[in-house]
């Protein structure tokens, strides 16, 4: 995240589960299909032609189908498919199935306040409709503390028709950015600084991934890959850059990412294509941020630390809320298709799991809703939605919207397959 849940002390493996994934789809003749995939396999699908390859923005008005119950599966069962209907062409906005509900819950990451899950976070949690959950500081009082809500919000998985580890996340970047007590302690920037830095760099990252999965946590939102411009910098002023070196981060950046991701945790690189050249104050948590770097410095500088992290198999990567004009003066980078599906899939061929910075950052004030906001990631090309406020009704509003949009049209069948496909297949292989 740029810093964190404003209003806070915020700045910006698991338990062992079945290998059986299930997805359900919608095919355009509106047909309700039940597909039980393996982790290992990729099964990316393509949107539209006239899509951006795994884009939810819909190329039509597809018939949304009707079901009546969402599918459940038992692990080394049958799969049963539920009944079917083909919808008739009606001009109402459809309502959506239960199958598409539980679809849409399966992209939002869910946030509280306090130190004990509440009911309703454990309802939807069994009921299938969620992707993850994010801890902040105010979560935890100990690591036996979180450790005990770790296996409650477990038991609730355990319960749901979904039958995959749920991604539970926080972040650990070392230094001033750490939620939870222990490793790593030292910044990004005195990792740079060591007199060892690559050394330094995978101890860091080793850290990070014991110390969370230790816990119980498969996801980091680390390490930050912002390459800082000037000291003082937004980024720099925390110590939150390995250096101001496109070169030394990507070493570095890609020693921390496959240190941590050999402990089992999955590391998420941020915050693309690159908050380096936000001046100090520049946050997105507070307000819009602009960011008028040319396209060749942010390729020739900005973005190269993610091509070493793609060739280190970063599962994550965090799109920033900043506008960079160079590629879309329109809006944020995360709601901008150009970012999204041509920079950073197209491009640098990035075919991981994209996740959003938080929902409720006021760079987004002037978009709407959280689930307009939500709908216009998805519609970028973002596969999770981070709602990140501590409010569970956040992501509720967040899965609503998406569902809906998806039973009418607004976001296409081929496009949220494909998202919901690359995120169950980081989760199965996720413990």
């Amino acid at each position: 995240m740029a810093r964190g849940r404003r209003g806070s002390s915020r700045k910006g493996g698991g338990h062992s589960r079945t290998s059986r994934r299930t997805l359900v789809a919608v095919t355009g003749a509106g047909v309700l299909i039940v597909a039980a995939l393996l982790p290992t396999a990729c099964s990316h699908q393509s949107g539209h032609a006239s899509e951006p390859a795994g884009s939810d923005t819909a190329g039509g008005s597809p018939t949304p189908a009707t079901a009546s119950a969402a599918p459940s599966t038992t692990a080394g069962a049958p799969l049963t498919l539920p009944p079917t209907t083909t919808a008739a062409p009606t001009t109402a906005q459809a309502a959506p199935t239960p199958a598409q509900t539980q679809l849409a819950g399966q992209r939002i990451i869910y946030s509280y306040t306090g130190l004990t899950p509440p009911a309703d976070l454990l309802a939807l949690i069994r009921a299938g409709q969620v992707a993850g959950v994010i801890f902040f500081a105010d979560n935890v009082s100990s690591t036996a503390q979180l450790t005990s809500v770790v296996a409650e919000l477990d038991q609730a998985q355990k319960a749901s028709p979904v039958h995959l580890p749920l991604l539970l996340m926080t972040d650990q970047e070392g230094g001033q950015v750490r939620r939870l007590p222990g490793a790593p302690d030292l910044s990004e920037e005195q990792v740079g600084q060591s007199s060892n830095p690559s050394a330094q760099a995978a101890a860091a990252g080793t850290g990070a991934g014991q110390n969370l999965a230790g816990i119980g946590l498969n996801v980091n939102l680390a390490p930050v890959l912002d390459v800082y411009y000037q000291p003082g910098d937004f980024i720099e002023q925390n110590q939150r850059s390995f250096s101001n070196s496109p070169t030394v981060v990507s070493t570095l950046g890609g020693a921390f990412i496959s240190a941590q991701q050999r402990a089992g945790v999955a590391a998420t690189a941020k915050h693309f294509p690159g908050l380096g050249s936000a001046p100090a104050g520049a946050d997105t948590d507070n307000g819009p941020v602009t960011l008028p770097v040319s396209l060749s410095r942010l390729r020739s500088t900005d973005e190269v630390p993610y091509r070493a992290a793609i060739a280190s198999g970063v599962k994550l990567i965090m799109v920033s809320w900043a506008v960079y004009p160079a590629l879309d003066g329109s809006r944020p980078a995360g709601f901008s298709p150009v970012v999204v599906q041509q920079e950073l899939r197209s491009r640098l061929d990035y075919n991981g799991v994209t996740i959003t910075d938080a929902l409720e950052a006021e760079a987004l004030d002037a978009y709407g809703t959280p689930g307009q906001r939500a709908q216009d990631a998805a519609g970028a090309g973002m596969d999770l939605i981070l709602c990140s406020s501590g409010d569970v009704s956040q992501g509720e509003q967040a899965s609503a919207a998406l569902a809906s949009a998806l039973a009418g049209g607004q976001l296409s069948q081929s496009g949220f397959t494909a998202a919901v496909n690359r995120i169950n297949k980081l989760r199965g292989n996720l413990s």
